[in-house]
């Protein structure tokens, strides 16, 4: 098997799927890139038994064939060269030969046959979405998602496909992000959990994929594919949590405020935060908020004052800093709106203005005040 392809092509290529490969794997043959040969068509795939990611490009070769070349020697030696052609010679005892301009360098390869299959989806559902908004709905959401192991169904983003609009969700319980699109319809309800490191990956991915993206699922898969590539990811198996119960309907206490002058006050106060809980105490009268924290282990606190726009009663609630500056972060208009009930509900934080088509809702539960 022989092959000629551009080193600065198959150095892209690969660095774009190289996402899936694991530090440390149960199975050695998945320190391995796949390569597979059909009529003139090189396949490219890595995967970590969980998520699987193809990419193709065309090659000059007369023979069809597959092997799997070590990972991280390969992407190695690519960085190193220019952009010119490099040769591969495969033997039948798997020995790779790259011949360059500068000269020839050998590495062990591995049977393709025993790189895992990547899963077949049988009898998917398909809809079609813009990459630049599949791409918006997971940055916007995928930092909310959880990690705790016992309820992997809120370790990665939740999406629902409906006649009147689409809703990616993540949750840990403790922040919830929920991006609804109005400007999406789909005929065929339907709802999966797609975990979060192929959801990572397709959030780096599509911030360079200016066309559609092909989505298909089942009860147990999923595959995106844009252009050449495609991402197959095993579906988070279980209920996901009514999300819309936890959401209070009844916010009496709203709050404005300059969303870049509530960020700085709220990473400087809680510098003094104390470091197991991250609690800034949120006094609201009037016109004023008042951000403050203390670590009474050390006698650290701090205390800003900030002008607002708030209509409703005086009101003083905790939160963790953290989560807050994690949701400010994530937006992008000038100003924010914080709607309160109560020092022990959770808070909405809310962009003032939403982009056409697109509503974002953010909820954070409080940290009780001690004193």
């Amino acid at each position: 098997m022989n092959f000629i392809v551009s080193s600065q092509t198959l150095l892209k290529q690969l660095q774009s799927i190289s996402g899936v490969l694991n530090s440390s794997n149960t199975l050695p043959i998945l320190d391995n890139f796949l390569f597979e040969i059909d009529k003139k068509v090189l396949s490219l795939s890595c995967s970590d038994l969980e998520t699987t990611m193809t990419t193709q490009l065309d090659v000059e070769s007369k023979v069809n064939g597959n092997v799997a070349i070590p990972a991280k020697l390969l992407l190695d030696i690519l960085k190193t060269f220019p952009d010119h052609p490099l040769t591969f010679s495969i033997d039948e005892n798997m020995g790779v030969e790259i011949s360059s301009d500068y000269g020839k360098y050998k590495l062990s390869g591995y049977s393709g046959e025993e790189f895992p299959k990547a899963p077949v989806i049988e009898a998917p559902s398909s809809v079609n979405m813009d990459s630049s908004i599949l791409q918006r709905a997971i940055e916007k959401t995928i930092f909310a998602s959880g990690n705790d192991d016992l309820r992997p169904v809120m370790s990665g983003v939740f999406v629902q496909l409906n006649s009147n609009d689409v809703t990616f969700v993540a949750t840990d319980a403790h922040k919830l992000v929920r991006y609804r699109r109005t400007d999406l319809k789909y005929s065929e309800s339907s709802s999966f959990i797609v975990p979060k490191k192929p959801m990572n990956l397709l959030k780096g991915l599509l911030t360079s994929v200016d066309e559609s993206v092909t989505i298909q699922y089942n009860e147990s898969n999923a595959s995106f594919t844009y252009g050449k590539t495609t991402l197959i990811c095993r579906l988070i198996d279980g209920k996901y949590p009514n999300y819309e119960a936890v959401i209070p309907s009844e916010n009496p206490n709203r709050l404005t405020v300059d969303r870049h002058s509530f960020t700085q006050s709220i990473r400087r106060v809680s510098i003094f935060a104390n470091k197991t809980t991250h609690q800034v105490r949120l006094k609201i009268n009037g016109s004023e908020l008042s951000i403050s924290a203390e670590d009474i282990d050390f006698s650290n606190e701090a205390n800003e004052r900030l002008t607002c726009s708030y209509d409703g009663e005086a009101i003083e609630i905790g939160f963790n800093s953290r989560f807050i500056n994690e949701m400010l972060s994530n937006m992008d208009t000038e100003n924010v709106v914080f709607e309160l009930s109560a020092p022990n509900r959770a808070g909405i934080l809310l962009p003032e203005t939403n982009n056409e088509g697109e509503d974002v809702l953010m909820l954070v539960m409080p940290v009780m005040l001690n004193g």
